[in-house]
């Protein structure tokens, strides 16, 4: 009885092992607060060094217009 326990238990263990590894979990990665944080901080210098970039780019237009 023990001996069929025994070889019974490895077979189950080697079977969900390799359940496990078929079914992978699709939840996304956790990100902490501290990382949120700081990745809105990024985006928010992104924001706002695009305005700039499009402003200093319309100006460059607008004279090179009036030039004409």
């Amino acid at each position: 009885m023990n001996r069929k326990k025994k070889v019974k238990e490895t077979l189950l263990k080697k079977h969900k092992k390799m359940n496990s590894k078929i079914h992978r979990s699709n939840k996304p990665r956790y990100i902490s607060k501290a990382e949120r944080a700081k990745m809105e901080a990024e985006a928010a210098a992104e924001n706002q060094q695009l305005p700039e970039e499009t402003a200093t780019e319309e100006q460059s237009e607008n004279s090179a217009e009036s030039d004409e």
